[in-house]
């Protein structure tokens, strides 16, 4: 049997220490990817686009919501599902891992500003005010990876929209939906390539408790017009 001097052991073992410990740090600090709600009734996705961090719907408990307290009365009819909750949030200047911009909160159609920050490697806090007063947040938990980088950001300008709105499918990338009976959460990274999944069938549904696959979020008409 071969054995290792104690030296080389020592070694092996603070290398993976050291590994392990930029891994938890570096994941900490990406606030990126699918979050739960405090509430529970749905997951955000939240990626950077053009150096700005957006946020939307990915996944509702129950599908179909609508976003009907919009002061915007043309808005009102809209799905929520694939709608902005965080509003082109950009990094605090002078303070570690903290993002800032606006939230939005559909349950009264305002617009807060608002921070959030990572808390630990699953969980992140969002802190919102009304005119610097009013303050509160909750804590949102992670139930997805981070989302690595995603050529959206360079792509979304111009991005050909079909006559409903929707970006078209990219034909270079083989996108398909990640349906879970089990629970919301996703088994792998988001998916970030791909357009907004198609609306159902006449007469189909989304199955209650089922993720939406949105696709890549900086390719939504609503964030690219504002990060192009």
């Amino acid at each position: 049997m071969l054995h290792c001097p104690k030296t080389v052991a020592r070694k092996i073992v603070y290398s993976a220490f050291f590994l392990a410990t930029g891994l938890n740090a570096a994941l900490a600090a990406d606030v990126t990817g699918d979050w739960r709600v405090a509430d529970g009734v749905a997951n955000i996705r939240v990626a950077q686009c053009n150096g700005s961090m957006w946020g939307v719907v990915a996944w509702e408990k129950t599908p179909g919501g609508r976003d009907t307290h919009n002061p915007d009365a043309s808005k009102q009819s809209r799905p929520t599902l694939g709608m902005p909750i965080l509003i082109d949030m950009k990094k605090k200047a002078g303070v570690a891992d903290t993002w800032e911009g606006e939230v939005y909160n559909a349950k009264d159609g305002q617009l807060y500003s608002s921070t959030i920050k990572p808390a630990g490697t699953d969980q992140l806090e969002i802190q919102g005010c009304v005119l610097g007063f009013l303050c509160g947040g909750e804590t949102w938990t992670r139930v997805a990876p981070p989302i690595p980088s995603s050529p959206a950001n360079s792509m979304a300008k111009g991005a050909p929209k079909s006559a409903t709105g929707a970006v078209p499918k990219n034909p270079t990338t083989n996108p398909s939906t990640n349906p879970s009976t089990a629970a919301p959460a996703q088994a792998g990274p988001p998916k970030t390539i791909g357009a907004v999944a198609p609306a159902p069938k006449p007469g189909q549904k989304q199955a209650a408790g089922q993720p939406g696959d949105i696709g890549d979020i900086c390719l939504l008409p609503d964030i690219a017009r504002f990060t192009h």
